[in-house]
């Protein structure tokens, strides 16, 4: 692993566990044991390398995704449930970043509002395959209980994933026998 990605690797692991704006650059660095001046090298600033894991961790999560199978909908829910027992479940740090830096920094609120954007076109995508046409308002409503089941997981545990996976396939079932 080279040396930036070792920085992101370290620094994903620091903000997950201490949250973003309320750790040190020190804390941050230890992980991968760089020091300042190779954060300012790599990233720019600080808030560059947050930039940089942020979109490590969305490309890393929309990888999981490239297998829609017989049941796109329900994949989301399988890949949801795999991510949180590998990464654990915290909510999404997508948004705890942009919730950390809302009025701070417009970069980082912009990149997340991008990245949900795209992985709500992802979901609208996957409700178009399920149904044979697009259905941009049950396209809304899955990706609803995913970020849902996403934060509910944070304070429960992995089987709320199971009732979102089932309450998507109930509402699919359901646009599958309304005319398009």
């Amino acid at each position: 692993m080279d040396k930036r990605s070792h920085m992101i690797a370290g620094a994903t692991r620091a903000f997950e566990a201490q949250g973003f704006r309320g750790i040190g650059v020190d804390a941050v660095l230890a992980p991968s044991g760089a020091s300042t001046r190779t954060l300012y090298k790599h990233f720019g600033s600080r808030d560059g390398l947050v930039l940089a894991v942020l979109e490590q961790r969305h490309q890393d999560f929309m990888a999981r995704l490239n297998d829609e199978g017989a049941d796109p909908v329900g994949k989301l829910f399988d890949a949801l449930e795999q991510w949180l027992a590998e990464h654990g479940a915290r909510g999404c740090m997508l948004l705890r970043a942009r919730s950390e830096y809302a009025g701070a920094n417009e970069a980082i609120v912009t990149l997340v509002r991008r990245q949900k954007e795209e992985f709500e076109h992802e979901i609208g995508q996957r409700v178009a395959a399920a149904l044979g046409h697009p259905d941009p308002a049950l396209a809304r409503q899955v990706w609803l209980l995913f970020e849902g089941a996403t934060a509910a997981a944070s304070v429960s545990d992995l089987s709320i994933i199971s009732a979102a996976r089932q309450a998507a396939k109930v509402l699919v079932e359901a646009a599958r026998t309304r005319t398009p």
